[in-house]
Formats: structure tokens, sequence, C-alpha cells
């Protein structure tokens, strides 16, 4: 992306954001885009449910899989974050391939 000028390499700084999952549901999703935001970012990429967990008895999640991105459209404070959703890929058995799922 630098190197093909997408982005100017003199203001643009790509880089990994190491931080800790705490498995806390969709209110996670929200300290992480804060913690990010306080570090300068302006861009955000939000992919499946980034707290996601399973019911400790039902067979099912505990959160959708876009509850990430739904919190952050309505959150307070996160206006100037642009969020870029990430679709799911996975392995299509159909295709024989990985793809992106909707």
């Amino acid at each position: 992306v630098l190197e093909d000028g997408v982005l100017d390499p003199e203001t643009t700084v790509v880089s990994i954001f190491p931080s800790p999952m705490h498995y806390a549901g969709p209110t996670e999703v929200q300290w992480h885009a804060k913690a990010r935001i306080n570090a300068g970012a302006n861009f955000y990429i939000v992919g499946r449910d980034p707290a996601g967990m399973g019911h400790p008895v039902e067979k099912r999640d505990l959160y959708d899989a876009d509850h990430g991105k739904k919190v952050l459209s309505m959150a307070p404070g996160l206006e100037r974050l642009n969020i870029l959703p990430f679709k799911v890929a996975a392995y299509d058995k159909t295709q024989g391939k990985m793809a992106f799922f909707d």
C-alpha cells in the first residue's frame, strides 16, 4: 500500500496494535477502538465479533457475528474513527478454496 503510493509514506504509519483480549463482549470492541484513537489511529478494521465466545450451556455464540460493528456505530465519542468492516473469510468446501461470506 505504501510502496504503490496508495498511502503517503511520509504521513502514514501502518502497524500492528497488540492488545489483550478480555472476552468482555461488545463493550470490549469499544475499548479497543478508543485505545486506537488515543494512539492516533484514524481507521479501525472490525472483524467478526472481536470478543466472541460461546454460550456456556447452549451450542451458540453469545453475540451476533456483527455485534462489534453495530456497537461501534452507536458508541458516543468514536465518530472520528473510520470503521472498516471486514468480511468473514473461510474455506468453502463447495468451491474447494477460501472465500468471503456475508
